[in-house]
């Protein structure tokens, strides 16, 4: 029976769990119902079996999650559209600290995006390994395998998820100036203005998970994505308001029809030049972040 104190040490734990749990599912909805599993095999233990709980925590967060990752690839096969991680925002410490570029950077949409390139046990290895600081050994122990076998898994993922472009080089504030001006070209339909914003192989992706109306393929090219904006300008000038907050490590726009949350826009933003936009648009992926943000 789980007491007052056991649970209290539990909720010790679950921001780093659900942080955990986060960058292997790429899915703030499924990571909550895994530290939820989590939670509820913790309080059917034996205390005295569980020597150190933050270890014991990790390990069966980690495999709630591998199991859980086999079954996601089968349904993102069949997603209508682009699939894109779930949205989260990142203040208040709901991922862990991000006091670093390099912090910042390990839960960015692009990163997440990149994961999706590895298996699963590739994936686990390399979050424990590059999020947490888990040695080879301890990641050895979390997954019950050889500490030979992890070290190859390791570079095997690290060689596979190729490090975006240009990354940890845009302050805080530039970022927010980028977004805050591409809003404003958008919302006028400033194409020259929206040009001087993108890189030239600037890319615009799209989920709306075949719940709203969204560009089932990735715009790809500066001219193509500034001709698609302009052609929709209507859906930035007229009956939504937008906000600006922290996603995922980093300045998104955030869209509002009164007091519901329609969409997250993600910039990934490379030599001072936003290269890539990801429209989270499905209502179902929005709820998470819809609960924390507010229209302010």
């Amino acid at each position: 029976m789980t007491t007052p104190a056991h649970a209290h040490e539990f909720e010790s734990h679950r921001p780093r769990l659900f942080g955990l749990a986060y960058r292997m599912l790429g899915s703030a909805a499924d990571a909550e119902d895994a530290v939820q599993d989590a939670y509820l095999r913790f309080s059917g233990t034996d205390r005295t079996a569980v020597e150190q709980p933050a270890a014991w925590l990790a390990k069966v967060v980690t495999n709630l999650c591998l199991n859980r990752l086999t079954s996601a690839r089968a349904r993102r096969e069949q997603y209508p559209g682009t699939w894109l991680p779930e949205p989260v925002t990142t203040y208040g410490g709901t991922l862990g600290p991000l006091e670093s570029a390099e912090q910042r950077d390990a839960v960015s949409m692009a990163l997440l995006v990149l994961l999706e390139r590895l298996t699963p046990t590739e994936r686990a290895v390399y979050v424990l390994r590059e999020a947490f600081a888990y040695g080879h050994r301890e990641i050895a122990a979390v997954l019950d395998l050889s500490e030979a076998n992890c070290r190859q898994l390791y570079r095997r993922a690290a060689r596979r998820v190729t490090a975006p472009e240009g990354r940890f080089e845009t302050t805080p504030e530039r970022q927010e100036e980028l977004v805050t001006s591409f809003l404003a070209a958008a919302r006028d339909g400033d194409m020259a203005g929206l040009e001087k914003l993108l890189t030239v192989d600037a890319t615009w992706w799209s989920d709306g998970g075949g719940k709203v109306s969204a560009a089932l393929r990735p715009i790809e090219g500066r001219d193509k994505v500034v001709r698609f904006l302009a052609g929709g300008r209507e859906r930035f000038a007229a009956g939504l308001d937008y906000t600006v907050a922290e996603i995922n490590g980093a300045t998104a726009l955030v869209a509002w029809a009164g007091d519901t949350l329609v969409g997250i826009v993600a910039f990934e933003v490379r030599d001072g030049l936003i290269a890539h936009m990801r429209a989270v648009l499905n209502p179902d992926k929005l709820k998470f972040a819809g609960r924390r943000l507010t229209r302010s």
